[in-house]
């Protein structure tokens, strides 16, 4: 019989996700539970999830076999969150306050800070010290249960230091557990030396930045930030079918603070992920759909920020989009790397069920980053990424509980207990 080296035994629930995806309407709900269940792995992909006693008449376990007691706990997928900020340098906390006092995000921007504070903050910083301090919040994001995150350029906005970026989220992915899926975001704003000739700056990201990411092979998507006052939805057409014609993907940031046709440039080009979507509306929802567009929603971002509204889950779901989650974890307003967090405000202030929530957060997330044959669900064929919740999934909005009992990557235990 084959050699386990990997065995999660005695869970009482094991939330496998198993199946197609992504899932969309009421497909949304569909957990695949498995109760009493082991889930044994080999080389760090999975071989079995079901009773022990299957498992005992399949598979052997060795001397050396790594045992996980999962007693009492549910076990999930690792938590996969597709769209983060996580590189980057600089303290924007100031403006946190700011905002606690009042103030706006746009007032914000105005004045110098925003955005372009980070910019230049990451631009004086040298590739270790990007290295170093988002290592840290790797280490957060995976205590909270995420295995596998999106990473974003966009703080550089220069050639030089778009791909200083770049290369740190490439050091990353070896150096510590959780897996990157690499995003070229030149176009995250018009840096200040260019705000007078905006048309130049697209062309820069085109004609310069595009193709030398590309020989570099850094990224695997490129990513618009289509908003009114920053990138149109014809430059951002303009910028992602030159990404595209490059070998970049193309995902965008769209719809966050104004309706500013953003959903248009993701169905027009199919693009995997349409992300934020606060100001979509039926007829956006209908298109994205049709285009087999993700909506990854990103509800702790208009929480921090204090935007007054999140993106209309229920309408998304409900046209037939499937729906992700995500932290946007970023210097300005993803203040938290918890995707049980973006779980429970999903929850919460966007009427989605605990089911459809953990479904965003899981195998749906991994489709926004075409994962979703690797990581996503506990079934065999896919790396053994889980998360030991300390009893009933339902925990996990339970916001300040140590909910997140131990974090499993590719059949290792790499948090927790």
């Amino acid at each position: 019989m084959p050699t386990i080296d990997c065995l999660i035994h005695d869970a009482s629930l094991v939330v496998t996700c198993a199946g197609p995806a992504p899932r969309r309407g009421d497909g949304q709900r569909d957990l695949r539970i498995e109760r009493s269940a082991v889930i044994a792995g080999s080389g760090g992909r999975i071989v079995f999830v079901g009773p022990a006693s299957v498992c005992r008449e399949r598979f052997t376990v060795a001397p050396d076999t790594v045992m996980i007691d999962a007693t009492g706990c549910s076990v999930l997928p690792g938590f996969v969150d597709p769209h983060t900020h996580v590189v980057f340098a600089g303290d924007r906390r100031d403006e946190l306050r700011r905002r606690l006092a009042g103030a706006t995000y746009a007032e914000i921007a105005v004045e110098g800070g925003g955005i372009l504070s980070t910019v230049r903050a990451t631009r004086a910083a040298g590739e270790e010290a990007l290295v170093q301090a988002s290592r840290g919040r790797l280490a957060e994001m995976l205590r909270n249960g995420t295995t596998t995150c999106e990473a974003k350029s966009g703080y550089g906005l220069t050639l030089e230091a778009e791909l200083k970026m770049l290369r740190a989220v490439k050091r990353l992915a070896a150096m510590q557990p959780v897996e990157l899926s690499p995003t070229f975001l030149g176009a995250h704003e018009i840096p200040a030396e260019f705000r007078q000739d905006r048309a130049a700056y697209v062309r820069q990201v085109i004609d310069v930045m595009i193709p030398a990411v590309a020989r570099e092979g850094l990224a695997e998507w490129c990513d618009v930030f289509c908003e009114t006052g920053v990138f149109t939805p014809e430059e951002s057409l303009a910028i992602l079918r030159a990404g595209r014609q490059a070998g970049l993907r193309p995902r965008i940031h769209a719809d966050e603070l104004a309706a500013s046709g953003g959903w248009r440039v993701a169905a027009e080009l199919g693009a995997r992920s349409a992300d934020h979507l606060l100001f979509i509306d039926r007829e956006g929802a209908a298109a994205l759909a049709a285009a087999g567009v993700v909506a990854t929603l990103l509800p702790i971002a208009s929480f921090y920020l204090k935007l007054g509204r999140f993106a209309p889950a229920r309408l998304l779901i409900d046209a037939g989009v499937p729906v992700a989650l995500a932290t946007d974890l970023n210097p300005g307003g993803g203040f938290s790397a918890s995707m049980p967090f973006a779980i429970t405000l999903a929850c919460f202030a966007m009427d989605m069920t605990l089911e459809e929530a953990i479904v965003a957060a899981t195998i749906n997330a991994a489709y926004a980053l075409d994962r979703q044959d690797r990581v996503g669900s506990l079934e065999p064929g896919k790396q053994l990424d889980a998360v030991l919740v300390s009893s009933e999934p339902i925990d996990l909005i339970r916001i300040g509980a140590r909910a997140v009992k131990a974090v499993v990557k590719n059949g290792k235990v790499v948090a927790g207990n």
